[in-house]
C-alpha cells in the first residue's frame, strides 16, 4: 500500500483529515495530510468530531500548528502493526456510526432474495429467477415515497411479492440503523471480521458522509459495511448480529472535507470500484457501484437520520448504502459469492482514494479495547482537554 494507491487522484488539491494511533502517546492523534507527511494537529483539534463542529473546519485545519509528523508511506506500509510505530485508524472518533440500507434497487432485490431464502444460499438462484423480472424491472426508476411507488407497492402486494425490504426501499421512510459503537470502526490496512458461523457473506462498498451535530455534511470517505447475508436473511431482527461485530465496520482512509473543489455534488456523482483478491488462490472479483443510481438523495438520508427528531451532539458518520450484491459463483454452482479468510478487499473512488482491508474471523481480529473512557483519559493526560 502506497500513497499513490490510497490517496485521491487529485490529492494535491484535497483537504484530508484522519487519525493515527501513536504507541508513544498510547492513543490517537488527529492528522492532516500535508504532502507526503501526516501532521499531528491534535493541539488545535483533539478529536475529528470537534474539528467538524468548527464554523470553518477548513480554516481551522489549514491554520492548525503542526506537531509531530509521520512519513505517510511508512504508516501505510505498516498496516495495523502497532508495535512498529504509528498506524492509521478510522478517521472518525466520537461520531455515531449510522448506516442506510436498501438504497439501491439492485441490492434491494438481493435483500428480498435473502429474506425469501431464509439465509440458505442454495435457494438464491431459483428465487432470483422467480422474482427478478417482476421486481427488478418494476423498481428501477421508482422514486421512494412517490405516488408511483405506492402504486408499485399495491401491485406487488397483490402478487404476493411484498417485503419489508421493499417497504424501506421504495416507501417514504429510509432504513437507518446503527452500524457500530463509537470508536469501534477499524481503518485502512486493518483486518475486517466475519462471524465464524457465517457461510454466506460479502463486502459492501459505500460512500460514508461526515456530518456535524447540526446536520451539515462536512465531507466524505469510504466504508465497508461488512454483510452477513445468511444471518440477516434468517430474520431481519438479526440485523444487529449480522452487522455489528468485532472489526465488521471499516472506514477510511481519510475524510475529504468539502471545499470549492469537492462538494456534495461530487459525492452524488461518485463511482466506486470493489476488488476482492483471494489469498494465494488466484481468485479475483471486481465490482462497480455508481452513486448516480441511488434511490434517495444523500441529503435526504441525512435529514431522515438527524434532525429535531434525533440529535447526535458529536455528529455522525453515515453509510449511504451499496449497489453491489455479488451473485457470481465462487466455488460450487449456485452457492454464489462468499468470503474466504485472507481475502484482500479494496474499495476505491477517484476523489476519495482507496480503502483496503483483509478478511478474518471476528474472534481472530484485534479485539476492540480502546473506548470512550480510554480516549478521555488519554487526551486529559496529554493536556488536550480544556
Amino acid at each position: 500500500m502506497t500513497p499513490v494507491s490510497c490517496l485521491p487522484a487529485d490529492a494535491a488539491d484535497a483537504v484530508l483529515v484522519g487519525r493515527v494511533f501513536d504507541p508513544e502517546i498510547g492513543g490517537p492523534a488527529v492528522v492532516h495530510v500535508r504532502g507526503d507527511r501526516l501532521v499531528d494537529v491534535s493541539a488545535s483539534v483533539p478529536t475529528v468530531s470537534l474539528l467538524l463542529e468548527e464554523g470553518d473546519p477548513l480554516a481551522t485545519l489549514r491554520g492548525a500548528e503542526g506537531g509531530r509528523s509521520w512519513d505517510l508511506a511508512e504508516v501505510l506500509a505498516r498496516g495495523e502493526n502497532h508495535a512498529a510505530g504509528a498506524v492509521l485508524l478510522a478517521p472518525c472518533d466520537l461520531q455515531a456510526v449510522k448506516a442506510c440500507g436498501v438504497t439501491f434497487a439492485r441490492s434491494m432485490v438481493e435483500r428480498v432474495i435473502e429474506e425469501r431464502a431464509k439465509g440458505d444460499y442454495a435457494l438464491a438462484n431459483s428465487i432470483r429467477e422467480e422474482i427478478g423480472s417482476v421486481i427488478g424491472g418494476a423498481l428501477a426508476d421508482v422514486v421512494p415515497g412517490s405516488p408511483k411507488s405506492a402504486e408499485v407497492k399495491r401491485i406487488l402486494q397483490e402478487k404476493g411479492y411484498w417485503s419489508q425490504y421493499l417497504e424501506v426501499g421504495i416507501g417514504p421512510d429510509a432504513e437507518v440503523f446503527t452500524k457500530a459503537p463509537v470508536l469501534a470502526s477499524v481503518g485502512h490496512g486493518a483486518e475486517v471480521g466475519i462471524l465464524p458461523a457465517s457461510e454466506w457473506n460479502n463486502p459492501e462498498p459505500e460512500v460514508v458522509l461526515a456530518v456535524d451535530s447540526r446536520g451539515t455534511i462536512r465531507g466524505a470517505t469510504l466504508g465497508n459495511d461488512v454483510n452477513l447475508r445468511d444471518v440477516e436473511g434468517r430474520s431481519a431482527l438479526l440485523l444487529g448480529k449480522a452487522k455489528d461485530n468485532n472489526a465488521s465496520c471499516s472506514i477510511g482512509p481519510f475524510i475529504r472535507l468539502f471545499d470549492e473543489r469537492f462538494t456534495l455534488d461530487d459525492v452524488r456523482a461518485a463511482e466506486l470500484t470493489l476488488t476482492v483478491e483471494g489469498d494465494g488462490d488466484g481468485y479475483r472479483l471486481e465490482g462497480f457501484s455508481s452513486m448516480r443510481e441511488i434511490s434517495r438523495d444523500p441529503a435526504d438520508l441525512v435529514a431522515q437520520a438527524l434532525g429535531r427528531h434525533h440529535q447526535y451532539p458529536d455528529g455522525m458518520m453515515l453509510f449511504l448504502g451499496t449497489l453491489f450484491a455479488p451473485v457470481e459463483d465462487r466455488d460450487a454452482p449456485g452457492k454464489g459469492f462468499t468470503h474466504k479468510l485472507g481475502d484482500r478487499v479494496t474499495i476505491a473512488s477517484p476523489r476519495l482514494g482507496a480503502l483496503t482491508n483483509t478478511v478474518t474471523h471476528t474472534d481472530k481480529a484485534a479485539p476492540w479495547r480502546f473506548g470512550i473512557n480510554a480516549l478521555m483519559r488519554n487526551l486529559a493526560a496529554r493536556g488536550l482537554l480544556a
